[in-house]
C-alpha cells in the first residue's frame, strides 16, 4: 500500500509531456511511464488511438483514461475526429457518452 501512495504522489507530480501524436510522461532517469500514440491519418485531417501504455506501478490511477482524454480535448481544440483501435481507447469512448462529437466513423 506505501508503494501505491508514493507512485500516486510522483503522478500528480508530473506532468504529461507532448510530441506530434503523442502524450507520454517518463520517470527523471527516462524510463516510460504511460503514453498515449495517435498518429495523423486521412492525409492528415484525423487521427487513429492505436496504442495505450500504463506501467503496471501505476495502474489503476485513471491515467490511461485521462491520457485519452487529453486526445479528445486536443481533437475538439484543433477539429479533427478519432477513431480508436486500441482496445482501451474503443472502451472508454464506448462508456463514455461525451466523446461522441469526435468519434471518426467507420467504414
Amino acid at each position: 500500500m506505501l508503494c501505491r501512495r508514493v507512485n500516486q504522489w510522483r503522478f500528480e507530480q508530473m506532468e504529461f509531456q507532448h510530441e506530434d501524436g503523442r502524450y507520454f510522461i517518463t520517470s527523471p532517469d527516462g524510463k516510460l511511464l504511460a503514453e498515449v500514440v495517435y498518429p495523423r491519418i486521412d492525409d492528415g485531417k484525423n487521427v487513429v488511438i492505436e496504442r495505450t501504455y500504463v506501467d503496471p506501478s501505476l495502474r489503476g490511477q485513471g491515467i490511461a483514461g485521462k491520457l485519452v482524454k487529453l486526445v479528445v480535448d486536443e481533437a475538439r481544440r484543433d477539429n479533427f475526429l478519432i477513431e480508436p483501435l486500441c482496445t482501451f481507447a474503443a472502451k472508454e469512448f464506448q462508456r463514455r457518452s461525451e466523446y461522441a462529437d469526435v468519434l471518426r466513423p467507420t467504414k
